[in-house]
């Protein structure tokens, strides 16, 4: 992710909100028992809490393991409802969800019933 300087294959959005207070191995765990997927698999895994205000991202760069945090002062994070586990976004839908903007808009279908 261009963000952060780190370059992952996808980024995978942890849909069931975590403890803030996980680190990399907790977070590693949860990609592994909870996602089924290995954590070193070139994906950044990224993680929200229940509020939504603050998100967490462990990546794999080929040598250790990355946690970065961010966190809004006001508002919250746009996240996918339950029901998926995970969730993958594009570069696009990754730099608006970072900046705290509805990334998922950008998949938005026009109304069938709104006219000009």
């Amino acid at each position: 992710m261009s963000a952060m300087g780190l370059t992952q294959d996808a980024v995978w959005l942890a849909v069931t909100p975590v403890d803030m207070r996980l680190g990399i191995d907790g977070l590693s765990l949860q990609v592994q028992q909870a996602l089924g997927c290995a954590h070193c698999d070139g994906t950044a895994y990224l993680f929200t809490n229940r509020q939504r205000n603050r998100l967490k991202l462990i990546a794999w760069d080929g040598n250790g393991v990355w946690l970065c945090q961010r966190r809004l002062h006001r508002g919250h994070f746009v996240w996918p409802q339950p029901g998926d586990k995970v969730c993958e976004l594009s570069q696009a839908q990754w730099q608006w969800l970072i900046a705290g903007v509805d990334w998922q808009r950008l998949k938005a279908e026009p109304s069938a019933q709104w006219q000009l």
